[in-house]
């Protein structure tokens, strides 16, 4: 199968969030999955705060919904929803993907790491041995820190402006990281070899850039979580100092196949 077809045995993967206005994913995610031959489509659902409890029960009680993706407000609120959950959300205490367990209750994950370092690699990043400044550590920046670690960075310091949210993180990890990670004092990106922003500040355009732009250079790789707002301050100064770039759609591109796989049980 490579194009849509709905018909009764098409399995739902619905997309949560509000706002869901500017979300791409449910169309790349159902044609993706088309292209893998999988009869499924996702679909975007406008759900407010304080209103997922009564969705999540709707969803639990259809049949033909074998997953679902979480975006904000709801990466936090939905892990109580989760009968297991994977290594990394437990940590985190964060789910953006969740599929059926076989006695019907639900398994969440975070793809939100494996996403972004996946799009940094396509995009030419050569993450092992690497040096890597991550900017934010809220749920999206300390999954990022999560897989950049796994995938052999070498370094990855972690800057917030709450310095606890970067403590939090940096302590988790160091016992699986001994002497790989740390807490950033500043965002100053001299000497990286990676620079990653998994802050919001681009969403808005009287957000201010990360990241001071004078201190980019050409030999360093940036990656933006912020997807669906166009080219932002981060990726065009980025460009502008000859670097090569991945930015938030190229994380949308880059889950579809961590998607498929988490649904199909093969994403480990």
């Amino acid at each position: 199968m490579s194009e849509i077809n709905l018909n009764g045995r098409t399995r739902l993967y619905p997309l949560l969030g509000d706002p869901i206005v500017y979300a791409r994913s449910p169309d790349w995610l159902s044609k993706h999955m088309a292209k893998r031959g999988m009869n499924c489509i996702s679909l975007p659902m406008e759900v407010p705060d304080g209103k997922l409890k009564v969705v999540m029960d709707g969803l639990a009680a259809t049949g033909n919904v074998d997953g679902l993706s979480l975006t904000m407000p709801h990466k936090i609120t939905g892990v109580p929803y989760c009968a297991t959950l994977s290594e990394t959300s437990q940590m985190l205490g964060v789910v953006s993907a969740i599929r059926r367990n076989k006695d019907g209750s639900w398994h969440g994950h975070t793809t939100d790491g494996d996403a972004f370092v996946k799009a940094q690699i396509d995009r030419g990043a050569k993450v092992a041995g690497a040096k890597v400044l991550v900017m934010g550590a809220g749920g999206a920046g300390s999954a990022v820190v999560i897989s950049m670690l796994e995938q052999g960075a070498g370094e990855v310091a972690v800057f917030d402006l709450d310095p606890a949210r970067a403590a939090r993180i940096v302590g988790l990890m160091q016992e699986r990281a001994p002497g790989r990670v740390r807490v950033a004092e500043t965002n100053d990106p001299t000497g990286f070899d990676i620079v990653s922003n998994a802050t919001s500040m681009g969403m808005s355009d009287a957000d201010p850039i990360p990241v001071d732009p004078a201190k980019l250079t050409s030999d360093m790789f940036v990656g933006d979580v912020v997807a669906g707002h166009g080219e932002t301050k981060i990726i065009k100064a980025a460009k502008a100092a000859g670097c090569k770039t991945a930015d938030g759609d190229d994380m949308v591109v880059a889950v579809l196949d961590v998607m498929c796989d988490f649904l199909l049980d093969a994403w480990k």
